[in-house]
């Protein structure tokens, strides 16, 4: 009995991983790992405690449940439950005007890589870079201002 028990609730706890892992955790991670490894151990036992021929069927009405939670929660739309469904219609430096100009210097208030804040003066705005990585507390300089974005490098005293 409880090597039945034992290899149901591996089989069971394997499929609910897997399952989780494509609802909720998307990508290859631990759970979807986990729900794998539980399943192979589990149809293992039944191959090691009843023998290959109820091994095989154990083996087979696990990939066909599995392949059924797959289908029906493929078909059900289950899946637009949790999907995100806004989209950002906003844009960037939106909210106020600029009053910025081509050379103007400021501080970086977060990391650039390649984009984050910057300070210039009392207004804080979000800046980009050319590609290159600006520390935090470093001195940036504007560069180029294309519809309210704003292009920095990192300011070298000349």
């Amino acid at each position: 009995m409880v090597d039945w028990l034992s290899v149901l609730l591996l089989i069971t706890i394997g499929l609910l991983l897997i399952m989780i892992e494509l609802i909720f955790v998307p990508g290859t991670t631990i759970v979807g790992i986990g729900g794998l490894a539980c399943l192979v151990v589990g149809v293992f036992l039944s191959f090691q405690f009843f023998g290959p021929n109820v091994g095989w069927v154990v083996m087979i009405v696990s990939s066909v449940s599995g392949f059924g939670i797959l289908a029906y929660g493929l078909r059900s739309k289950a899946w637009e439950k949790f999907s995100l469904k806004r989209t950002i219609d906003s844009k960037v430096n939106e909210a106020f005007p600029l009053n910025l100009e081509v050379g103007q210097v400021g501080q970086a208030i977060s990391a650039l890589r390649p984009m984050g804040n910057a300070e210039f003066g009392e207004k804080v705005v979000e800046v980009s870079s050319h590609g290159s990585y600006v520390k935090t507390g470093q001195k940036i300089q504007i560069v180029k201002i294309d519809n309210k974005k704003v292009y920095i490098e990192p300011y070298e005293n000349k």
